[in-house]
């Protein structure tokens, strides 16, 4: 997979999306310190060890760079950026209950614009997957060469 660009100066605004998914019962935040094991195990028995290890990574900086969804005070997904290199996005990932519900372009943004507001202005979404969706919501694009990037020659688990 490519990874993608993003203008970070080109974002779409976040409130309503945010409003409307509160109404629902569905927050928003950034992780704190306290809640790195609930959340990396939660990572862990949705996704996947190697996505367990960048959501810890992103415990580690400062402020965390890990945003949470949850519903209820129950965790329903998750986004990190800047857990494998510098102003990457990613990885990220709603459980399976709850997509199709915004959850996934509400921590795609909260990220961006934290990101944006990190000084950056331009992102990288690493080894992007629904490639569609990032160009639709964010205007994103492939960048040419770029696969496997950065995980070439990865180790893997047997």
């Amino acid at each position: 997979m490519s990874d993608m660009l993003v203008a970070l100066y080109h974002l779409p605004e976040q409130e309503s999306g945010l409003k409307k998914l509160e109404e629902s019962s569905i927050v928003i935040r950034r992780a704190i310190a306290p809640e790195k094991q609930v959340v990396l195990d939660w990572v862990r028995s949705h996704f996947s060890q190697p996505w367990v290890d960048e959501c810890d990574v992103a415990f580690a900086r400062q402020p965390v760079t890990c945003y949470i969804a949850l519903e209820h005070g129950k965790m329903i997904g998750f986004a990190c950026y800047e857990a494998t290199c510098r102003n990457f996005f990613g990885p990220t990932g709603v459980g399976q209950e709850a997509r199709g519900k915004g959850v996934g372009t509400a921590l795609l943004l909260a990220c961006m614009h934290a990101m944006k507001t990190d000084g950056y202005a331009y992102a990288i979404i690493g080894s992007a997957g629904p490639v569609d969706f990032y160009a639709q919501t964010l205007g994103a694009v492939k960048i040419e060469n770029s696969t496997p990037g950065i995980y070439k020659g990865m180790l893997r688990a047997d």
